[in-house]
């Protein structure tokens, strides 16, 4: 699938899902920022503090383009859905949502320990101009589950299997779809300045041959002891190649 274009914001995206891209790259003459907050915001205060920022920096709500929430625990997937549904609302009022097409890409996971009490903005990412052609992708967070079949239960990788073998095995779905998201965009591992994880099982097996040896740590790792944001999910990836990156 090829991606579109985000006029007003300055970038490209992967359509995915009606809650979020599976990933973003800048247009020629715009660069992609990243912004962590201090403390995680509840969904309201945080959107009105993205907001702020972009107004700050003079660019529309439109140059959002990223972001990675942080939730109390697993949702089910009616739960889900119906958190997904209040998420996209100030999305669609900032022209970023038309149809089924959601041009912001998004990372959505529930801290094992201390988790916020709502949903809630940990980091978010955004376009600015540049001299440059274009610089920075951000390829969405991705469990080991095909998107946009219906639910998640019927499609899990390996589903129930918390063993050493089902972990690989979920480990590398998620990683080709890394892969194949940063190739819709036109990148690679070698072009990532960060690469995330979020589980609470241990891969420390299969580190060295499933991400070291093919490019995935090329910036190191951070590792999250958080789990996906559905229930029976348990590994999960992002990736990013981002220039300059800052804490508000």
């Amino acid at each position: 699938m090829s991606t579109q274009i985000q006029e007003s914001g300055g970038y490209r995206f992967i359509p995915a899902v009606s809650q979020y891209s599976g990933g973003v790259a800048a247009q020629p003459g715009f660069r992609i920022e990243r912004a962590r907050f201090t403390r995680v915001l509840g969904l309201g205060e945080g959107f009105d503090r993205i907001e702020s920022h972009l107004r700050a920096i003079g660019r529309p709500v439109s140059a959002f383009c990223a972001c990675e929430l942080r939730s109390p625990a697993p949702f089910t997937e009616q739960g889900f859905r119906d958190f997904n549904a209040i998420y996209i609302q100030t999305l669609i009022r900032w022209g970023l949502v038309k149809g089924n097409e959601n041009a912001v890409a998004r990372s959505n996971v529930c801290p094992e320990i201390d988790p916020p009490a709502e949903p809630s903005f940990y980091a978010f990412s955004y376009t600015v101009p540049c001299e440059q052609s274009s610089s920075g992708f951000i390829v969405a967070g991705s469990a080991e589950c095909p998107e946009g079949l219906g639910d998640y239960r019927d499609h899990l990788i390996a589903r129930g299997d918390l063993s050493s073998a089902g972990l690989l095995r979920k480990a590398q779905w998620v990683l080709g779809e890394m892969e194949r998201r940063m190739a819709q965009l036109g990148f690679q591992w070698a072009d990532t300045t960060a690469t995330q994880v979020y589980s609470v099982h241990d891969f420390h097996p299969f580190l060295a041959d499933e991400l070291v040896r093919r490019g995935a740590m090329r910036a190191g790792l951070t590792w999250h002891f958080n789990r996906p944001p559905v229930q029976e999910l348990e590994f999960e990836m992002d990736c990013r190649g981002i220039g300059l990156e800052r804490v508000i």
